[in-house]
């Protein structure tokens, strides 16, 4: 009997509610190491896994451990070892990402540099899953403040990366304090003899697995990224299209939800676009690729699945909107153009989080990808003009314009006008949507200036006042939530993560002050428990909020630390706040 192939998370026995997260992330289908790595692992199996970064790891090891959880026992029962705190991080967010459905859920992140109190307040909550790094993992145990008696699995990432930092010795002994009874799993790029000592010492009769790195890319497609910073990747892939040569263009999102939001919007702003996703019907796809290939579509928004066999020698550029979670992805995405021999060019947007899988994407193409600058004013300016000409020089070739001749020859007579003037007139209609002049461009881009922007000031100032105003006087309370400063945490963030996550005004938000390792803000009393408990495990700048009151023992780290920002309340504020109860019974 052949062997069952597996093309869908839904075959590989994972609990119902990972399931449902990974739907929702637009994972379509498991990548080898995944295929290979989570049946042995639901099964309990110890792993020995040779595979790069960016193969899909995490999830590897990720989604059957989580499914093995224990919900009900408040106690670590998964334990990852990372070589570094940015890998400890993004561990710790894929995990809490998939875990979204857990109800209960909980995991915390210990790395070195962080706050030694918040940790260990954290820890007292109690935890489902822990990743560290193994200097602060070690720092722990010696001071008996994690205790791993009730551990089942053991993940080491990286384990060659940890050799090379250092960290091996530190691991062995992290491994002395674990249960005998355990599952071990260790990934690892390659295997030198001192990791194969610690798979021989730890690992019992373990799945061996090895994935092969594809790292061929076509050497006719250039690479390039554009780190986005305060402009948003729409506007940057706008610019990008103002300027870039493109015959046809396949821009890669992750979800099937973005294809059909990027889709319309660029719709919107006057490009020839359409949506391909796992939901469009195969009638419907093949229109789309009729119409790519024969030029009455430009750009495709698609998720990895739905471009797959997607062959138009039309497509001269590929965009990564949303970079891809591994380097196979990234480079079946980047081989939908360059064909037949023609020359290719793959970009890629990224934000500065997301820098470590660039480099890691060099490694595996072993290319480099080139940063590029995005267009300025006089640069879309230059290329709309060109465009003009191009357009006034085809009609005047092509189209009989004799009525049209008359017609102006006439107006010109009656209003005492100079061709050239009416010929501006004519051209300003015809580019009022897409301004010619970089003067007037930049300032359809820039925001308002001058007196305008004093009047929208004050109309804002306004708008706020007669917000603050109609605020009902309601109780509030503090809150002491575990993110600050040294996570790059702005007011901003905070206001936007409560405001969205728990459905509540930016109204009721008040008093944000924010420290070095915590930040303190005032909310209604009495917030509804299922809201209070969401907005626990919420993530702002990689950290978990995990809010709770702000009690009087938090006062001194108050005091010690100086406030980055303070919204300073007005005097009847202060004296109601001193007036209210300081607990609440989430």
């Amino acid at each position: 009997m052949a062997p069952v192939t597996i093309t869908q998370f839904s075959q590989l026995a994972i609990a119902p509610p990972l399931l449902q997260a990974i739907e929702e992330i637009g994972y379509e289908s498991p990548s080898p190491i995944q295929v290979e790595s989570i049946p042995p692992l639901l099964e309990g199996r110890d792993l020995l896994g040779q595979a790069q970064t960016g193969t899909g790891k995490t999830a590897a090891f990720a989604l059957p451990v989580l499914s093995r959880l224990n919900l009900d026992l408040n106690m670590p029962q998964v334990l990852v070892l990372a070589p570094t705190r940015e890998l400890a991080l993004q561990v710790a967010e894929a995990m809490q990402t998939y875990a979204r459905h857990l109800k209960g859920f909980h995991i915390v992140p210990l790395y070195g540099g962080q706050s030694m109190d918040t940790q260990l307040r954290q820890l007292r909550r109690g935890v489902h899953v822990v990743v560290g790094t193994p200097g602060r993992i070690l720092d722990h145990l010696r001071r008996k403040t994690l205790k791993l008696s009730a551990l089942s699995t053991v993940v080491l990432d990286e384990a060659d990366e940890m050799l090379r930092m250092g960290f091996i010795d530190d691991v062995d002994e992290i491994l002395q304090h674990t249960p005998t009874e355990k599952q071990v799993a260790l990934f690892s790029a390659t295997m030198p003899e001192a990791i194969k000592r610690i798979a021989q010492r730890h690992l019992r009769q373990p799945v061996e697995i090895k994935i092969a790195s594809k790292t061929a890319t076509v050497a006719t497609i250039s690479q390039r990224y554009w780190q986005v910073t305060d402009i948003n990747k729409l506007d940057a892939l706008t610019r990008m299209l103002e300027v870039e040569d493109f015959d046809a263009m396949l821009v890669f999102v992750r979800t099937k939800l973005a294809t059909d939001e990027l889709s319309e919007k660029l719709e919107a702003r006057g490009y020839s676009c359409a949506a391909l996703s796992g939901d469009v019907k195969q009638a419907v796809r093949e229109k789309i690729v009729e119409r790519l290939k024969s030029g009455s579509l430009d750009i495709v928004v698609a998720t990895d699945v739905a471009a797959r066999g997607l062959d138009v020698e039309r497509i001269s550029h590929v965009v990564n909107y949303d970079i891809p979670y591994d380097t196979e992805t990234y480079i079946h995405r980047i081989g939908r153009t360059g064909r037949a021999g023609r020359k290719g060019n793959a970009i890629l947007l990224i934000s500065p989080r997301e820098r470590r899988m660039l480099r890691t994407i060099e490694r595996a193409t072993r290319q480099p990808i080139e940063p590029m600058q995005l267009p300025s004013s006089e640069d879309i300016s230059d290329r709309r003009i060109t465009q003009f000409k191009k357009i006034v020089t085809d009609t005047i070739e092509s189209q009989d314009l004799f009525f049209f001749e008359e017609l102006i020859a006439r107006y010109q007579q009656e209003q005492d006008l100079s061709l050239s003037e009416i010929a501006a007139a004519l051209a300003f209609l015809l580019q009022k949507e897409r301004p010619l002049s970089p003067k007037e461009l930049a300032k359809a881009e820039q925001p308002k200036g001058g007196k305008e922007k004093d009047r929208d000031r004050a109309d804002r100032r306004t708008e706020r006042r007669d917000a603050r105003e109609n605020v009902p006087d309601i109780p509030m309370q503090r809150f002491r939530i575990e993110v600050g400063s040294e996570h790059g945490a702005q007011p901003k963030h905070i206001v936007g993560a409560i405001a969205n996550e728990a459905g509540l005004d930016s109204r009721y938000i008040h008093q944000i002050q924010i420290f070095e390792d915590f930040s303190v803000v005032t909310l209604p009393e009495g917030m509804p428990k299922e809201v209070f408990k969401h907005l626990q495990k919420v993530w702002i700048c990689g950290q978990q909020l995990q809010i709770g009151p702000f009690s009087d023992s938090d006062r001194s780290d108050d005091k010690r630390h100086k406030a980055k920002k303070t919204d300073k309340p007005g005097k009847e504020e202060q004296k109601r706040t001193r007036k209210r109860a300081s607990s609440v019974a989430p």
